[in-house]
């Protein structure tokens, strides 16, 4: 996910390059990652296009300031972010599982099963289990809602609470 678990998230959108604040430790956790050989990529829903908050032009304006600041750590960055542009229920946006399916085909996979997606809203996680991935709850952006609403379930699939996206990461080092 992004908003939440990359950046910091807001429930009025994040709607320009200088809203988009990266949370603290992400960068680190995604050099780890792409320094331990992982593909990184992002699954993302971005209504506040189809609610005309912002264009597909200042989106691409905020995943390039991640990007930069990804290569400016010395990391060639995520591998890919597939968003989802819609306001309504449609098959790409979370809960449904187009926008993991996209990632699965942009790289080949005939399967995400055991493949970690770190969320902060039950919305990712419930999407990930559909897909047979392997979900990680955090407790940033609206994690602690998300944990408090729903502890029952995370309990009975077994789903990792972590601190932030480097607690996922150092959780993703310590299962090898």
């Amino acid at each position: 996910d992004r908003d939440g678990v990359i950046n910091a998230d807001s429930d009025a959108y994040i709607k320009s390059p200088d809203e988009f604040i990266l949370l603290p430790n992400t960068i680190e956790a995604i050099v780890r990652l792409k320094r331990a050989g992982w593909t990184v990529a992002v699954a993302t829903n971005q209504s506040g296009l189809a609610r005309g908050l912002y264009d597909r032009a200042t989106l691409h304006l905020m995943h390039e300031k991640f990007q930069r600041a990804l290569r400016d750590a010395g990391c060639s960055g995520v591998d890919w972010i597939s968003f989802s542009p819609y306001a309504h229920v449609t098959p790409c946006r979370k809960p449904n599982t187009g926008l993991y399916q996209s990632i699965a085909w942009r790289f080949g996979l005939n399967s995400l099963a055991g493949v970690p997606v770190v969320g902060d809203s039950w919305r990712d996680l419930d999407a990930a289990m559909r897909v047979n991935a392997r979900p990680i709850q955090v407790k940033t952006g609206k994690g602690a809602r998300t944990i408090e609403k729903h502890q029952q379930d995370i309990e009975a699939h077994a789903i990792p609470v972590v601190d932030d996206v480097l607690g996922a990461v150092l959780w993703l080092e310590a299962q090898s």
